[in-house]
């Protein structure tokens, strides 16, 4: 019986992990398959053609076999288009990496998440540092509302009440987007949270989440990462840390 083989799939790689000598495991995000495992063989030679090519926050063209849970990479080639990021833009890369291996689920495909991550790596190769925040912002934001984590941001989540454009609203781990009461700054008004949910419709550009997250960065990082954490089960991922530790040397 023949072995089922799958070529020409767009494809990210997100970890990898030693597997023998020779050999690695990656998890990759892939277009029309999701994050899945494909391991790697003789890929640690000096003489290995993949070596040079299987490299995080480079988009390439893979080909794999077999139905097990561990795939095997079969072809890998560099499809080109911009140069692999520096300092804190590498960091941010790997930041977003880390929050694909935590919430998705392996074999669970997400196009639109792919070309969403595609877009925001290649700002990040090419941005200056002004343009960090708002795309790691505007990624977190996509990345929930495509694995349907993020409440509507134009109604409040349990009474379906529209929102007053000059309260404040915050959200809620649990219980999705509620009024706050008192004087919140870490919150958004409601006509900051209306403009984000028109800056993430799917018909949207990524510039236009981009410039939208611009406009409220201290304010959206402190309420995105409130609900990041919750969903990643952890105070703080590792690569957030890192950047906290390099920004206090």
């Amino acid at each position: 019986m023949a072995t089922k083989r799958t070529t020409d799939e767009p494809a990210f790689v997100l970890h990898r992990y030693d597997w023998s000598e020779s050999s690695l495991i990656l998890e990759v995000f892939t277009r029309h398959h999701g994050r899945m495992a494909v391991v790697a063989k003789g890929v640690k030679r000096p003489s290995s053609s993949f070596r040079p090519i299987l490299l995080p926050l480079q988009l390439l063209n893979i080909a794999f076999g077999a139905d097990a849970e561990i795939r095997t990479l079969k072809g890998a080639e560099w499809m080109g288009g911009h140069v692999m990021p520096s300092g804190d833009a590498l960091l941010s890369g790997y930041y977003l990496n880390e929050l694909l291996m935590t919430l998705l689920a392996r074999d669970d495909p997400h196009p639109r998440l792919f070309d969403i991550y595609a877009g925001a790596v290649e700002v990040l190769a090419s941005a200056h540092g002004e343009a960090l925040q708002p795309t790691l912002r505007a990624f977190e934001l996509l990345l929930l509302r495509e694995i349907g984590l993020l409440p509507m941001l134009d109604a409040q989540t349990m009474t379906l009440m529209e929102l007053d454009a000059s309260k404040r609203y915050g959200l809620v781990p649990e219980g999705g987007l509620q009024q706050i009461q008192g004087d919140d700054r870490t919150s958004l008004t409601g006509a900051q949270w209306l403009r984000l949910q028109q800056a993430i419709a799917p018909a949207a550009p990524f510039v236009a989440t981009l410039r939208a997250c611009a406009e409220v960065l201290p304010e959206l990082k402190a309420q995105l990462r409130g609900l990041l954490n919750y969903h990643c089960g952890v105070g703080t991922l590792r690569t957030r840390q890192m950047m906290i530790d390099l920004q206090t040397l």
